[in-house]
């Protein structure tokens, strides 16, 4: 009877240390498959050009041409201030979401296959998808900021809010990223996938506060903005560079974190299934 309190210690600390283990695999993995998805982009940089001229259309010619209609309230705020984070938010959305085109691909290549039957935990494959389409939103953001100070936009950047910006780009681009992923397990087909993924991002976009205010849109309308991620991920991005009110923030960060984590989980028991 004495040595059972030391034993249940001891399998208490080995517990503890299969646990740490597992988590820094899963952390070392996640990092390995990110920068190799990054790798591609760095080899391969046309994709950013090419994903850089939506933004900058929104930007150039919608955002311009709204901003002349003063029917929009925005809350103080230009148009072309209350319209810059939505753009950004879409861009990040529209990069995350064909995500699973490359997934598809990989597997009539076989290169999925392949990865699957390696000992890396399925979650450290997801999450490096996620983090890899994360740094490719933070290339739009880029891109969009950049684009945003040659029309004059007056935002607020400092190490503050691009660290938000950055923590925040992170979160949205993994959640639709995890979402992509899923439908990618579902549709065998990249031509198939296309129809869906539009299907899926225009009314995600449209129904968000990215280009009106929620409160102009109609009852049933403003209940789906309410539980549309897209909403909260253009919400943290505009009261971190447009309007400097971060008390939303929090709020905004824990809808973000708690969706993305889940669509991690339920793609990482979906992913073996792309390749059935």
């Amino acid at each position: 009877m004495s040595g059972a309190p030391g034993g249940r210690k001891a399998g208490s600390a080995n517990g503890r240390r299969t646990s740490m283990n597992y988590l820094l695999q899963v952390f070392r993995k996640t990092y390995v498959m990110a920068e190799s998805d990054t790798r591609k982009l760095l080899h391969d940089p046309t994709e950013l050009i090419t994903r850089a001229v939506q933004p900058i259309l929104w930007l150039g010619i919608f955002g311009e041409a709204l901003s002349k209609v003063r029917a929009i309230p925005t809350s103080g705020f230009s148009y072309m201030q209350f319209i810059t984070p939505g753009i950004l938010a879409q861009s990040v959305t529209f990069i995350a979401i064909f995500y699973g085109i490359a997934i598809i691909w990989e597997r009539d290549m076989g290169l999925l296959q392949k990865i699957l039957v390696t000992p890396t935990p399925r979650i450290a494959l997801v999450w490096g998808k996620m983090l890899s389409a994360g740094i490719r939103g933070l290339c739009q953001a880029v891109i969009v900021f950049l684009f945003a100070l040659i029309l004059q936009v007056n935002l607020t950047l400092t190490i503050w809010s691009l660290l938000g910006v950055f923590v925040v780009t992170i979160l949205g681009a993994g959640f639709f990223t995890g979402l992509s992923m899923i439908i990618a397990s579902v549709v065998k087909t990249r031509e198939r996938f296309m129809g869906i993924g539009q299907v899926i991002t225009l009314p995600l976009f449209f129904a968000s506060n990215a280009i009106y205010p929620i409160e102009i849109m109609p009852p049933w309308l403003q209940i789906v903005a309410r539980i549309n991620p897209l909403s909260y991920l253009v919400d943290a991005l505009r009261g971190l560079v447009v309007s400097g009110d971060v008390s939303r923030l929090p709020a905004d960060l824990a809808v973000l974190i708690a969706a993305a984590f889940l669509i991690s989980v339920l793609s990482a028991y979906m992913y073996p299934k792309v390749v059935v």
